[in-house]
């Protein structure tokens, strides 16, 4: 799953692969902002991101839908 998370006055979003769900993604960032810490979270290739939790300005989950193989689509 792909995991987008907005920063305030960011102008770009970060982006991390994870295998983690959102359920969880979800679970550490509201404990990280009950209790004003910093949210942080490694990805499946090992990278870790660290954001004061009270800066988030969005996170958005994004399904893994595979990509298409080829240059056209089947006909059946």
């Amino acid at each position: 799953m792909e995991v987008k998370i907005g920063v305030q006055n960011a102008a770009r979003e970060l982006t991390l692969e994870t295998s983690s769900s959102p359920d969880e993604v979800l679970s550490e960032l509201n404990q990280a902002i009950a209790d004003a810490s910093v949210f942080s979270m490694t990805d499946d290739k090992g990278t870790t991101v660290a954001v004061p939790a009270d800066k988030i300005a969005y996170v958005l989950f994004t399904g893994d839908t595979g990509r298409p193989v080829g240059f056209g689509h089947a006909k059946a």
